[in-house]
């Protein structure tokens, strides 16, 4: 593939924004309805593989967690989405853009991860009606260092 074909398939496939690689396994955590399905698809079809549930049993590369407002305690939901994977994989907290249904406060995004040990590192828009972070275990936190 082309420089050229590259650039135009991160403008056309929003998965190739959150940086998922082909082998990848992702854990889709809140999936409901209203989730962005062109997202999925554009995720699965960059992995080469569905994406799995919350019963998935084995280490996943990265989660899509799905949150609206009224799913219960954020800071919850990001350390339930950490206990399946390695440390330092991303974990892509979905929420509802600015006006829709569901929508989360970003100040209550960044409270949330911070409690549950996560740094926001990235923030785009994921699709017409979801905007998606990127959080991750800081550096300080996976270092062993003694």
């Amino acid at each position: 593939m082309s420089a050229t074909a590259d650039h135009a398939e991160e403008r056309t496939n929003p998965a190739t924004r959150l940086g998922f690689q082909a082998g990848e396994v992702v854990q889709e955590i809140g999936y409901d309805d209203d989730a962005d399905q062109e997202l999925r698809e554009a995720i699965e079809s960059i992995t080469g593989q569905n994406l799995v549930d919350e019963d998935y049993d084995d280490v996943a590369d990265a989660v899509v967690l799905w949150f609206r407002e009224d799913d219960g305690d954020l800071t919850d939901a990001l350390v339930d989405a950490t206990t399946m994977i390695d440390e330092g994989a991303p974990v892509w907290l979905m929420t509802p853009k600015t006006g829709r249904d569901g929508y989360v406060e970003p100040s209550d995004i960044g409270e949330a991860a911070q409690t549950a040990g996560l740094a926001q590192t990235k923030s785009i828009n994921a699709g017409k009606d979801w905007s998606g972070t990127r959080l991750v275990t800081p550096k300080a936190a996976r270092s062993t260092k003694r």
